[in-house]
């Protein structure tokens, strides 16, 4: 088993805490647990072992929300999803981690910027109404073309994202927030997408070596701290409105972003 202090294992417990909450309520949250991670691990390797860990956030998330899942968006965005994975597979046998952390950081940074600038571009747009019964889309953002190539550029970043690092979750939810997904939707789509995604990911990991022996031992332990972190966070998501929402996986994208980029 890897060596660490009881303080470190502590902040792997409390990551491992967050993983569980951020897969049941605020799913950019999870950038923290990766740089947590990160910072207590050999950066590389402590993508194989928080792989599992997601997982079994993923099974929990699925248990909780499969039943808001849009799954016109999942088709479209699998494979693109599965290029970015290739390609972070070839990336992963020659980075190493400064060149890992410094790479995912500037994208988390990137992606959260565009959407920002996108979310404030619209609102701009936007044109006084005379009173009326307010529109509600019945489903999300997801055609024509400007859409599908939408999906596509997201969907690459997101497979490459999370091969390298586990980090497609904010990618992953700046996309789904900019299509107009709302709470339970986004919540059910990124829960089937992430468990599907991450459950692929298994094999390509245990070819690099980032999964083991020696992880799975660790796994085993820090897997009994997802489990309250996944009903906290259901607890706490119906609290959250919709705004507050939004803010919140957007100021978890920045956090985890800097966190990375800074290291």
């Amino acid at each position: 088993m890897y060596t660490v202090t009881l303080w470190e294992f502590a902040a792997l417990a409390a990551a491992a805490i967050l993983v569980g909450f951020s897969k049941t309520a605020v799913s950019g949250a999870n950038t923290v647990s990766l740089a947590i991670f990160a910072a207590v691990l050999p950066a590389r390797e402590s993508t194989g072992v928080l792989l599992p860990l997601l997982i079994v956030g993923d099974v929990l998330a699925v248990r909780t929300y499969r039943r808001h899942a849009h799954w016109g968006t999942l088709w479209r965005l699998f494979p693109a999803v599965a290029a970015g994975v290739v390609v972070g597979t070839v990336f992963l046998l020659w980075a190493g981690d400064a060149a890992v952390r410094t790479s995912i950081g500037a994208i988390l940074l990137l992606m959260a910027g565009v959407t920002l600038w996108r979310r404030r571009t619209a609102a701009r747009a936007e044109t006084p109404a005379a009173p009326a019964a307010p529109v509600v889309p019945t489903a999300p953002d997801t055609d024509g073309a400007g859409a599908r190539l939408k999906a596509g550029s997201y969907g690459v970043l997101g497979g490459f994202t999370t091969m390298v690092a586990n980090a497609g979750g904010p990618v992953m939810s700046l996309y789904l927030l900019s299509a107009g997904f709302r709470k339970l939707g986004f919540l059910g789509t990124s829960a089937w997408f992430f468990l599907i995604v991450n459950v692929a990911k298994v094999p390509f990991s245990v070819g690099l070596g980032l999964i083991d022996g020696r992880s799975l031992l660790l796994d085993a332990l820090l897997a009994l701290f997802v489990v309250p972190g996944a009903f906290i966070g259901k607890a706490c998501v119906d609290r959250i409105n919709q705004k507050l929402f939004e803010r919140l996986v957007i100021a978890a994208t920045v956090l985890g972003g800097l966190q990375l980029l800074l290291r």
